[in-house]
C-alpha cells in the first residue's frame, strides 16, 4: 500500500467530530491505513509553507500521496471516502510550479 502523509492541525486533542483534523486520522486508523503526521501551523494559515507548496492552497488536514500528489476536501467528505476505501481513487498528478 502506498505511503501517505497526513497534514494536519499542530493540536489535535478535542477527539470528537468536532475536530476536523481528528474525523481525517480516525478514519485513516479505522481502515488500518499506515501514514506519518505532518503537524501544520495553525495560524496564520500562511504559515503553512509545505502544504501550500504541496497542494496549491493553505487548509488542512490534506493528504499528501507517494508520488507528491495530494487530496484536500472538506473533513466530512474526506472522512467518508477514507472509510468508503476510496482514498487512493485520489492520487494524481503531482503538483508542478
Amino acid at each position: 500500500m502506498p505511503s501517505i502523509r497526513l497534514h494536519r492541525c499542530l493540536l489535535t486533542f478535542v477527539h470528537n467530530d468536532i475536530d476536523a483534523c481528528w474525523k481525517v486520522q480516525k478514519a485513516l486508523d479505522d481502515q488500518g491505513i499506515e501514514y506519518e503526521i505532518v503537524k501544520s501551523p495553525t495560524h496564520p494559515r500562511r504559515r503553512r509553507k509545505q502544504v501550500i507548496a504541496i497542494s496549491g492552497q493553505d487548509k488542512v488536514p490534506m493528504i499528501e500521496f507517494e508520488n507528491g500528489s495530494s487530496y484536500r476536501a472538506e473533513s466530512r467528505e474526506m472522512a467518508a471516502e477514507i472509510n468508503a476505501g476510496r482514498l487512493f481513487d485520489h492520487v494524481g498528478e503531482p503538483r508542478h510550479e
